[in-house]
């Protein structure tokens, strides 16, 4: 269990000295400030099936992707978004459930600005050799609201966060260590989460 609403004790900034987000009504809440912080895992994972519920903020405001933006980053790297895409247009690859910048969810199952949200996510993450060559990519599977969104996309590299990235310019892959936090993106809009798990996989690598 990574969050069940009581306290965050699993969690901390991402920047040294960052602000922390705060529990409201069981939910761990984006705090927006001048300098946004994200936050991630005290544990480091590699494989997982994720469960997480969040919500944008009821009280509309803005349009596009500064709209309800947050973002479940697996390994700090890997983003699955977050964002008020209920009659929200924007571009296909960054709206909720997408693989940001890679890959778009097969169907847009958002729910109205306020309710609660599911992701139910398998994620296995990519494979170095010694030398640091990439072995085998991510793949990501995932489940929006009960719906499947992704189905065992494969990753092309680490997901940029620039506005105006390509197929053809996305960031390549970087050897990395097996299992590093889970992060979730403070994007200066109060998006709640809560009962967060996670189960750790074990694979056969062939």
């Amino acid at each position: 269990m990574l969050f069940d609403g009581t306290n965050l004790d699993g969690w901390q900034p991402v920047r040294e000295g960052g602000q922390r987000w705060k529990i409201e009504d069981g939910a761990m809440v984006v705090v927006p400030s001048p300098q946004p912080c994200d936050q991630q895992t005290l544990r480091s994972f590699g494989d997982v099936q994720l469960h997480l519920e969040w919500r944008a903020p009821a009280d509309v405001r803005g349009n596009g992707q500064d709209r309800g933006n947050s973002g479940v980053f697996f390994m700090g790297l890997y983003e699955l978004q977050v964002l008020d895409s209920f009659n929200n247009p924007t571009y296909v690859n960054g709206q909720a459930a997408a693989v940001y910048k890679e890959h778009a969810p097969l169907v847009n199952t958002s729910r109205r600005p306020g309710e609660w949200q599911t992701y139910d996510v398998v994620f296995i993450a990519p494979r170095f050799g010694a030398d640091g060559s990439l072995l085998k990519p991510a793949r990501m599977t995932a489940f929006h609201n009960g719906v499947l969104v992704q189905h065992d996309v494969v990753l092309t590299g680490p997901t940029p966060n620039g506005p105006t990235y390509h197929r053809a310019t996305l960031p390549p892959y970087q050897p990395h260590p097996a299992k590093l936090p889970l992060v979730l993106q403070d994007h200066r809009h109060p998006v709640a989460f809560r009962n967060i798990w996670v189960r750790e996989l074990v694979w056969p690598d062939k």
